[in-house]
């Protein structure tokens, strides 16, 4: 009684190396954004350090500079707001469902909305080629937003003639059992419907992304419409002036304007077994299950440890065979093989691996910087930028949310579910 179990207390030592290993990264990630800019502005080849301090900067150090300041001053109670990644308010929670996700599913099929991919490899390199050819991609993921510290569980779009910059969406999640929205209504899922207006660069983020038009009620009455039309039966409510704070701009800068009512669609009535739960599905006839990825992060991560052990082992082989080198042979021989193991158990999700591989990381890197800044180095040398950069690339991308999630193993299951399965208490009170 009372005494903490060993993996509370190993997962308490972890949490607190994480937070240690997120804030370290933000400062050497700051200082190599400096570095990259500083010997960028310089004529002929290195002026190429400018788009890469630009990719550096905007898609890895300031959206860990916002995850660690959003942290500290915004609210972490349900206001009505979605989350980006980088922990800045996303879009408004416009809309709400009653019923199972078969149900919803089927609704959203049946309506003529097209379920969107997950965000990964494949699917990001498809958005890009609809782009560049002009050409639609029907199920073109969406960014991921979060609601109830997680990403949404699946989104629905749909084209606007065959454009590849704009589309209906609108993504899902599923509210926590016995969880009420403020003033005591109930809902099994919280949806965010916005309209993709165009391509642009965001000046909150620096990134490329979709931006939303501002008036966010017609598109959640669209979403409405639509829905109502294929399923009379569902029934409406309105939740009249719901949210009428925080909506000024989301996330990737884009304004905000909404009147704040909530309308809950009650999807019990749609039968689950109609032919668009089957297209939402796969045409399995069973609700399509959310895929267990390992996070982009997690690949970068890895794969640049790779390379640095590939790296190593190369220059192992390259080394003389004298006697006073075989000793920094075998050392870095060594080093290599340590760090494709580790790297390897990162990608099957052991923490420890995890976190071994980013405090050795942290300890290069922090080294690197201990020297530039106090031996007052410039400009830095190609080797070195390749080999400092990549040791903070893993410390960023290893230390990130994402990761963290992947390797304790959270995130892998929505709350509201048990093995992959409804509840039975949210499935009675559904009834």
């Amino acid at each position: 009684m009372g005494r903490d179990r060993p993996q509370d207390r190993s997962r308490s030592w972890s949490e607190v190396l994480d937070g240690w290993f997120f804030a370290l990264s933000a400062v050497i990630g700051v200082w190599f954004a400096y570095v990259l800019l500083r010997d960028g502005v310089r004529p002929g080849w290195p002026t190429l350090l400018l788009l890469v301090f630009w990719l550096f900067f905007s898609y890895l150090v300031l959206p860990r500079l916002h995850r660690i300041l959003t942290a500290i001053y915004l609210p972490g109670y349900f206001v009505g707001r979605t989350r980006t990644s980088d922990g800045l308010l996303g879009d408004p929670v416009n809309l709400g469902f009653l019923g199972e996700e078969e149900q919803v599913h089927a609704a959203m099929a049946g309506a003529g909305w097209t379920r969107a991919d997950e965000l990964d490899l494949r699917s990001a390199l498809g958005i890009v080629r609809g782009v560049l050819r002009g050409r639609s991609y029907a199920g073109a993921p969406v960014s991921p937003l979060r609601l109830f510290e997680r990403a949404q569980d699946f989104a629905y779009e749909q084209e606007v003639a065959g454009s590849p910059t704009q589309r209906h969406h609108i993504r899902f999640w599923r509210c926590p059992d016995g969880w009420l929205l403020p003033g005591g209504a109930r809902a099994d899922w919280l949806a965010a419907a916005t309209f993709d207006r165009g391509v642009g660069l965001s000046w909150f983020t620096l990134q490329f992304t979709h931006r939303i038009d501002e008036d966010t009620d017609v598109e959640r009455d669209f979403v409405v419409s639509t829905v109502r039309a294929a399923a009379p039966a569902a029934e409406l409510s309105v939740i009249e002036n719901f949210s009428s704070g925080y909506h000024h701009r989301n996330g990737g800068g884009d304004r905000i304007r909404t009147d704040g009512d909530l309308p809950i669609l009650d999807l019990r009535c749609v039968s689950a077994s109609a032919d668009g739960a089957t297209r939402a599905a796969g045409d399995t006839g069973e609700p399509a299950p959310r895929r267990a990825r390992i996070p982009e992060l997690v690949l970068l991560g890895s794969g640049v440890a790779l390379a640095r052990a590939a790296t190593y082992g190369v220059g192992a082989l390259a080394r003389p065979g004298a006697d006073s080198a075989r000793v920094l042979t075998v050392a870095f021989a060594v080093i290599a093989a340590g760090e494709i193991a580790l790297a390897l158990l990162v990608l099957s999700g052991r923490n420890w691996a995890r976190l071994m591989l980013v405090a050795g990381c942290s300890v290069t890197a922090v080294t690197a910087m201990v020297v530039s800044v106090l031996g007052h180095e410039r400009p830095v040398g190609i080797g070195q930028l390749l080999a400092t950069g990549g040791s903070i690339l893993v410390l960023l991308a290893l230390s990130s949310q994402e990761a963290r999630d992947y390797a304790t193993g959270r995130g892998a299951r929505s709350p509201g579910t048990r093995d992959g399965a409804p509840s039975r208490a949210r499935a009675e009170t559904s009834r």
